[in-house]
């Protein structure tokens, strides 16, 4: 869900922006979401912030498996979100530091002109840890 202030202090809920889609990898679940304005990093090296609208990255929890993964949902108003799809999956392997899930991911975008993300992730015998992963586009990483 999202809510809204005018001080910083005071909030109130609105309601909820993105529901669990039965069938798919957030089907038993959506939570952990991180929103981030769209941007691309100029020739002079600054952020411009992209008319496009916004991304939500997101975890969620598949109904088929039951293991967390981050995904990905886009909107231009803050209010209406659209459904893109997984961003990052669990390891490739059981002996992956994250063959049981990844999750809460936070995005930040640096000077270097790349966008940062740290994780979550668990293996099989329960142990986490945390991981990052960079792109430039929002969407290969």
């Amino acid at each position: 869900g999202y809510a809204t202030s005018e001080n910083g202090f005071a909030w109130t809920k609105q309601g909820i922006v993105l529901k669990p889609t039965p069938g798919t990898l957030d089907g038993a679940g959506c939570a952990r979401c991180n929103v981030v304005k769209k941007a691309t990093l100029d020739a002079e090296g600054f952020w411009k912030e992209d008319d496009s609208g916004w991304i939500m990255f997101y975890e969620g929890v598949s109904s088929e498996d039951g293991k967390h993964r981050i995904l990905a949902a886009e909107s231009d108003d803050l209010e209406s979100w659209r459904k893109i799809g997984l961003v990052l999956d669990v390891g490739e392997s059981g002996e992956s530091w994250d063959a049981k899930g990844v999750g809460s991911p936070h995005v930040i975008r640096l000077d270097d002109g790349f966008f940062r993300m740290y994780y979550t992730g668990e293996s099989e015998s329960g142990e986490t840890a945390i991981g990052v992963a960079k792109t430039l586009d929002l969407s290969s990483w």
